[in-house]
């Protein structure tokens, strides 16, 4: 019996970490076209963009790991089955649920691994990300700039620029919006632009060349009147970006204990948490897919008796696709309050653990 289930872990354990290989590059693979992309054309430094990199994974290994327990799942015991392996073993006399409960506890062994990296890792991760982000921003502000989009990260200013040269750090066609109180908004239009990076001040000089400025009348401020300048300065304040929201840390940023002390800032402010009830909930029951997808992988493997792993696959593509959107849905319902979050994010694994273990109660039944 020994024999047979280290047999059942061997088949498992080396399909796990093929599938975990593969699915975690190819979600990595559009990311990676990004950042190469920072380090070619936008001058940003390599080492930056390692950081970016490793702060990058972790939350996509929340998503890859159980895809790859369910593709390891499938395929482990696909190919056992089409080989007609399970058969024989069954026909010895040997209970089903004793073979595969070792791939349960792996599965639940996994589950548990990734509360704990769901909760620490991939909020620190998030975080870093969003920082490093900004510094680069701040370092290299033509890295952060995409032509031909309105940009309001800087304080008090809206910036269009329609084409940006990121190695020389110049910008062509430059419009600058300042919205303002009580009077029309102030527009300054320039030919040509560069910035000038000042991290110590947390601030940026950006020079503009050959353009216009609105610039209001001192008898009357309503009124503006064009001013045609050469060169004109122009200091931005990055602040906003460092010091608001863009910076505080978000849900997905914190850890359960913080969700927690939140949450109960909020209700004693008469505020209703429920967004972060339900990343809770999300955090430890989307974890917990690692042992759904092995209870309802093993039995669909054994049914469907395919060795193909073209066919496994598609299958457990065609499963993880139902799960998430389910998840999504929950998550939806959870947020519109209009079931309690702490149901309403379990009601996947429910669902599929639910039709897992019925059908695997058949096969060890029949």
């Amino acid at each position: 019996m020994k024999t047979l289930r280290n047999y059942f872990l061997k088949e498992f354990i080396s399909p796990l970490f093929i599938a975990l290989g593969v699915l975690t590059f190819v979600m990595l693979l559009g990311n990676l076209i990004k950042l190469t992309n920072l380090v070619i054309n936008k001058g940003v430094d390599i080492t930056t963009v390692a950081q970016l990199f490793l702060y990058m994974m972790p939350s996509l290994l929340k998503y890859t790991l159980p895809i790859a327990v369910l593709t390891a799942t499938l395929l482990a015991l696909g190919r056992l089955s089409g080989d007609n392996e399970i058969i024989a073993i069954r026909a010895s006399g040997i209970n089903l649920f004793r073979l595969i409960s070792p791939l349960l506890i792996v599965g639940l062994i996994l589950s548990l691994l990734l509360v704990i990296f769901n909760d620490r890792v991939i909020p620190y991760a998030h975080y870093s990300l969003r920082k490093t982000l900004v510094d680069v921003g701040i370092k290299n502000p033509t890295a952060a700039l995409e032509p031909g989009v309105f940009i309001n990260s800087f304080q008090k200013y809206i910036l269009f620029v329609y084409d940006i040269d990121q190695k020389k750090n110049k910008l062509y066609n430059v419009r600058i919006y300042e919205p303002q109180e009580d009077r029309p908004t102030r527009t300054i239009v320039a030919k040509h632009g560069e910035f000038i990076a000042l991290p110590e001040k947390n601030t940026v000089k950006l020079k503009l060349m050959d353009g216009t400025s609105d610039e209001p009348d001192p008898n009357n401020p309503t009124s503006f009147y064009k001013l045609n300048f050469k060169t004109y300065f122009m200091t931005l304040n990055l602040n906003q970006m460092r010091d608001s929201s863009q910076i505080q840390k978000k849900p997905k940023d914190m850890t359960i204990d913080e969700l927690t002390r939140e949450i109960k800032k909020l209700k004693s402010e008469g505020v209703d948490p429920i967004p972060l009830i339900t990343e809770i909930n999300e955090k430890i029951a989307l974890a917990f897919s690692c042992l759904v997808f092995v209870l309802l992988g093993s039995s669909l493997a054994i049914i469907t008796r395919r060795r193909e792993k073209s066919l496994n696959f598609g299958l457990a593509f065609l499963v993880a696709g139902i799960y998430y959107m389910l998840l999504i849905s929950a998550e939806a319902v959870s947020l519109q309050g209009y079931l309690n979050p702490a149901i309403a994010m379990w009601l996947p694994n429910i669902i599929m653990g639910g039709i897992g273990a019925f059908l695997t109660y058949r096969l060890c039944a029949s």
